[in-house]
This record gives structure tokens, C-alpha cells and sequence, in this order.
């Protein structure tokens, strides 16, 4: 089973950076997908990043929202993917959460509790 905590969250103003962490408090998820997802209020879950092992190393994915300021990696000797944050902006606020892909079900079945983000103008 991969449980997932996110930590990392927190207040700070538009052009801060955040570093958000994912760990898996289960087994090892370093063959997983990881991503990372938000909710801002009033708003559905939206998709921000992905990271994928492949046999040339890492592929990565963003979305247009966030490309260029997010930047997704990962620690396998500490089972842990990153989300840096640069450039924030207010309309980044939103909970974030990771997520891990069963690769069975190729769905993302396993979801952290989130950390709440907030980007104050």
C-alpha cells in the first residue's frame, strides 16, 4: 500500500517560491507516476505536474499554468517527489495534492491529505 504526506505548504507572497514534498509512508513508490494536483475553493481538482521513471531518466509534465515556474522531481533513497514553486502567483492558492498511479489500474489511486497553499497578493 502507498500512503501518501504532502508538507511543505504554507503562506507567501506573489513572487515567493515553495517547495512542496511528497513521501510515501508505505512501500517505495519510485517505479510509480507521481503527480501533483490542486483545488482552489469553488474550483474542481485540476492536474499541475507529473513525473514518470523511464529507462533514459525522468520524463516530466506541466501544465500550461505553471510551466516555466514548477519544477517536479524526485528522491528515490528517500522515496520523496518534489514540487519546487517559483513566481507565485495569487491564483496559484489552492490545497495540493500528490498522487500516485497504479499501474495496474492506470488510474492515480492513491492520494495524499494535501497541504494548503496561499499566494497573497
Amino acid at each position: 500500500q502507498v500512503q501518501l504526506v504532502e508538507s511543505g505548504g504554507g503562506l507567501v507572497q506573489a513572487g515567493g517560491s515553495l517547495r512542496l514534498s511528497c513521501t510515501s509512508s508505505g512501500r517505495t513508490f519510485s517505479s510509480n507516476t507521481v503527480g501533483w494536483f490542486r483545488q482552489a475553493p469553488g474550483k474542481e481538482r485540476e492536474f499541475v505536474s507529473r513525473i514518470t521513471s523511464s529507462w533514459s531518466g525522468p520524463l516530466t509534465y506541466y501544465a500550461d499554468s505553471v510551466k516555466g515556474r514548477f519544477t517536479i522531481s524526485r528522491d528515490n533513497a528517500k522515496n520523496t517527489v518534489y514540487l519546487q514553486m517559483n513566481s507565485l502567483k495569487p491564483e496559484d492558492t489552492a490545497v495540493y495534492y500528490c498522487a500516485a498511479l497504479d499501474a495496474g489500474s492506470g488510474r492515480f489511486d492513491y492520494w495524499g491529505q494535501g497541504t494548503q497553499v496561499t499566494v497573497s497578493s
